[in-house]
């Protein structure tokens, strides 16, 4: 008889008093599995690490609804508020407090990995009867502490003040000794520092073996180390003298200490350097690199490297995958971004501002900026155009064939829009056609045409289910595998990425931008890896380059617009970097899409039928208070040590 085997936990103390449970399946009589019995078997110690790296959020699911939709990228339906999974449009609409839930739960959910992962540390053994042998179990050690260290940081880039405990905690301790309080944000980021670079010194770079593919690597501790790193350097956390909050500054913890320095350390920029090529080096050298696909002519092709690097695995040769999460759950996220007449649930779109964002193919922006009255500030220098339609069809040499009915693998060239497309969307850079699906847009999985138009097809329905179609006039295309068929139920696989190499490269650069400006070289170097991938000119003064910003903040800027398309629509870039950036200002105020409303093809601003006009779509209410996310007042309740983060 199989009896179900349960081990309660109680979680790291200081963060949340609540209990979780690991359970186990097993044949043994008992009706308690001791941790004794746990690591005394081989089988039950890889369970239990396994359940400690069950904690890293799931890219197409946990983060993108309860994360990533905040950012400007994502423009979920509205009218998904009448469920209870999509309550990010209620927090974007202002409706956010601290009673109020937050379903990414950070704070209850990673306490408990953290623990089993010190408890892991603390029983974990050798069992060479059961080929488990004292090298193995010092490897999955580091792997434990690469997992505290890894929550740890989740913990401290969304809460900014948490309380750090290096330690498993006695349950039987006095509640002052379980009970601490918030540790000062830079001793968090020192401690995880440490971590990260001792673990990678023992961890392999990569596995040779694919059964281990996702287990933690020097790559992973790095990775996450840089990234750690440039955000502890940032205005948000290391502001200037004239961009020092207040509230933040005066911010302490139940000992008196400030949570949050109000010193500028221009030195944390170096720090992030170091460990930005720290990474580069280690990475490369273990044979990371960007993911490329070629045309028959050896060229890159951007259209499909922009697109299979999502979906490429590294047994596939994807080796741009520098932290991956194997095992993710993508079939809802690509039910939403499918079209409503090929079975989709097609709400799941992105913004106005997200499709203004691409580069043009000659690599210059469509569009610098807007107005007081929100009109887009047209480069004319791009050839951007925003009227009218377009009379020939944009054929680029590329094997996508996404773009058109004649498009062929076999193909030299091939159709990315035919004739008769907005103008907007014709002659952009590859990584918008592999980002954004748009009205009048080839559907090659229904062999047809998208049709939003209101009362189309793919539109609002006169009746019904109005969430099913797109808000903003746009459906996300990006980590949509482009044979998923939700007509026939297929989703193929695809890995979670964490971190991959392009941010690495465009890490770099930016932290040298504000550390020692004056080495452009190598600061373009790094930008120019990333757009050279995309197919678009890269900086410079030879031949075919776009000339090169002649100061910091010129380069500040591209920097902030390559890393803006690069990650669109990614695991928690753009909302980080919102966040450290200090531009909170991107995530309030009316958002436009086309005209969902519209059943014309027209561009006529004065027809309120004309489909192809910016109209609001929704009105964000994001503060200063949302640049950290707020602990909930339940936990304050059960611990007087903890202290609210300032304007919740």
């Amino acid at each position: 008889m199989r009896h179900k085997i349960i081990i309660c936990l109680l979680s790291v103390t200081s963060l949340l008093s609540v209990t979780s449970c690991v359970d186990f399946l097993d044949n043994a009589p008992d009706d308690i599995l001791t941790l004794e019995m746990v690591f005394n078997s081989k089988l039950r110690t890889e369970e239990w690490l396994a359940q400690c790296y069950n904690g890293i959020p799931d890219p197409y699911t946990k983060m993108m609804r309860n994360y990533d939709a905040y950012a400007d990228d994502f423009s979920p339906s509205q009218d998904w508020r009448a469920f209870t999974d999509w309550d990010c449009i209620d927090k974007i609409l202002g409706n956010w407090n601290s009673q109020s839930d937050w379903q990414g739960n950070f704070w209850g959910d990673l306490p408990v990995r953290i623990r089993q992962a010190y408890i892991f540390i603390d029983k974990a053994k050798a069992l060479p009867e059961q080929n488990q042998y004292a090298e193995d179990v010092v490897n999955m050690k580091a792997e434990a502490r690469f997992l505290i260290a890894y929550y740890y940081y989740l913990l401290v880039n969304t809460y900014g003040a948490i309380p750090l405990q290096t330690w498993i905690s006695d349950i039987n301790d006095s509640d002052p000794s379980l009970l601490i309080g918030q540790t000062p944000y830079d001793e968090v980021i020192s401690w995880i520092d440490g971590e990260l670079q001792a673990v990678a010194e023992i961890l392999p770079a990569k596995y040779g073996e694919g059964r281990f593919y996702g287990r933690a690597t020097s790559v992973m501790a790095l990775a996450i180390r840089a990234r750690m790193l440039l955000f502890a350097a940032s205005p948000l956390v290391n502001p200037k003298s004239d961009e020092v909050d207040p509230d933040y500054a005066g911010f302490k913890n139940n000992k008196g200490q400030n949570i949050f320095s109000s010193t500028y350390d221009h030195g944390k920029w170096e720090r992030a350097v170091i460990a930005c090529r720290d990474l580069i080096r280690e990475a490369e050298a273990a044979g990371y690199k960007l993911y490329y696909e070629y045309n028959d002519d050896g060229s890159i092709d951007p259209f499909m490297s922009y697109s299979n690097m999502c979906y490429k695995e590294f047994k596939d040769g994807n080796t741009e995958i520098l932290f991956p999460r194997p095992g993710v759950d993508f079939s809802l996220y690509s039910q939403h971004a499918v079209p409503r007449f090929s079975r989709g649930q097609g709400g799941l779109g992105v913004t106005q501002s997200l499709v203004d964002a691409f580069f043009m193919s000659n690599g210059l922006p469509a569009i610098t900026g807007y107005d007081s009255n929100r009109k887009p500030i047209i480069n004319t220098a791009s050839g951007y155009r925003e009227k009218e339609f377009s009379t020939t069809a944009d054929v680029r040499r590329t094997k996508w064939i996404e773009g058109d009915q004649t498009a062929s693998t076999a193909n030299a060239f091939n159709t990315i829009v035919p004739a008769g497309i907005f103008n907007m969307y014709v002659n952009r850079e590859p990584r918008f056609y592999v980002s954004v699906l748009f009205n009048e847009a080839w559907y090659r999985q229904s062999n047809r045409y998208v049709q939003f138009f209101n009362l189309a097809e793919d539109g609002r329905p006169e009746t019904g289910s109005f969430w099913d179609a797109p808000q903003t006039g746009y459906l996300l295309r990006k980590r949509v595998h482009p044979e998923t068929n939700a007509e026939n139920n297929i989703y193929p696989y695809r890995p979670g990425i964490i971190c991959r190499m392009a941010e690495a490269y465009l890490n770099l650069a930016e932290a040298l931008n504000e550390w020692e400006p004056s080495q452009t070289d190598e600061i373009l170097r790094n930008i120019n890896l990333v757009r050279e991938r995309a197919g678009i000119p890269t900086y410079g003064s030879e031949a075919g380059q776009i000339a090169a910003p002649t100061d910091q903040a010129g380069m500040r800027d591209i920097i902030k617009r390559e890393r803006r398309v690069e990650f669109n629509c990614e695991y928690a870039i753009r909302f980080d970097d919102i966040r450290r950036w200090k531009q909170i200002d991107l995530l309030r105020g009316d958002f436009d899409g086309m005209n969902k409303f519209g059943t014309k093809k027209s561009d006529n601003e004065n027809d309120a039928d004309a489909y192809y006009t910016r109209r609001v779509e929704i009105t964000r209410a994001f503060s200063e208070k949302n640049y950290w996310l707020p602990i909930h007042q339940n936990q304050l309740d059960k611990n007087p040590n903890l202290r609210q983060l300032p304007k919740w």
